[in-house]
């Protein structure tokens, strides 16, 4: 399997001798495993004069990180809807596929990294922050009925548990380095197990969702939402005893405290050994 990158295409607060903005592509690859150095990670980053922002100059700058990097990854994300078209257009002339992600969690730290160090050592800098996405959701939908879990449970996992999880028998998932979230061994990891006889169609379902994270949401009701794409969710369950709302209050209270950090498996019933499916995940306030 090829590497994903994540990337950003927007302005800076940094104003060049014209008095525009200075825009800027970052490029960053996505850990995929527990056991990755982010360190180790692809980077490239390039100004952009604010006269040549367009899908032209975006996709040469895709074709120099490419380059330098050796190989193409087999898709970019990026989380900035409102640059929707001229990113999708820049990696369809390079041949990407690009999809709308909130699981850009190394771009994220990344940027917050270049707001704090590097930007403001630039001449021209402008303080502030840089505009966040703020975009209108959609309701979120219910689950296809084929792939609605028979049963599921609040579970919660050791951080050190998942040094062992590239060693997992599992079909579809996706993982991090829990350094990125700055966490220690012993810090409790909130999650939810799915049980259903056709756990392989649920995950590979959810495997193409681009999963972003899991919140319980009291605004209709007491339910369990999971977060995908740039913008869209699923009702994964509603909760309806007071056991089960004293549990997804837990979750979301040790998930805060795990700093965002959780996880969704999975499996054909609660005695099986493998995950049809598994995703370590983190809320992040893009």
């Amino acid at each position: 399997m090829g590497s994903i990158w994540e990337l950003d295409f927007y302005s800076r607060p940094i104003l060049d001798a014209n008095q525009k903005k200075v825009w800027e592509i970052l490029v960053c690859e996505s850990p995929v495993d527990v056991r990755t150095k982010t360190d180790s990670l692809f980077r490239y980053a390039q100004y952009c004069p604010s006269n040549q922002v367009n899908s032209g100059w975006l996709r040469t700058a895709l074709q120099e990180a490419i380059n330098k990097a050796g190989e193409a990854p087999i898709k970019i994300r990026f989380f900035r809807r409102q640059m929707n078209n001229m990113i999708t257009k820049a990696c369809q002339d390079v041949g990407i596929p690009a999809l709308p992600s909130r699981r850009t969690l190394v771009l994220n730290q990344w940027l917050h990294q270049r707001m704090e160090e590097v930007y403001p050592q630039e001449s021209g800098y402008q303080g502030g922050a840089n505009p966040s996405v703020r975009l209108d959701r959609p309701l979120p939908q219910r689950l296809p009925d084929a792939l609605e879990g028979k049963q599921w449970a609040f579970v919660s996992l050791e951080a050190g548990d998942f040094a062992d999880m590239p060693d997992w028998e599992i079909g579809f998932g996706e993982a991090f380095p829990l350094d990125l979230a700055q966490l220690s061994p012993e810090s409790r990891i909130p999650g939810i197990l799915i049980f259903s006889p056709r756990a392989l169609p649920i995950a590979g379902w959810m495997s193409g969702l681009e999963m972003a994270y899991l919140h319980f949401d009291t605004k209709q009701g007491d339910r369990l939402i999971l977060e995908t794409g740039a913008t869209e969710s699923w009702v994964v369950a509603n909760i309806r005893t007071p056991q089960l709302l004293k549990e997804a209050q837990g979750f979301e209270q040790a998930k805060q405290q795990a700093n965002g950090v959780h996880f969704v498996g999975v499996q054909s019933d609660p005695q099986a050994q493998s995950f049809a499916g598994f995703w370590l995940l983190q809320e992040v306030n893009l």
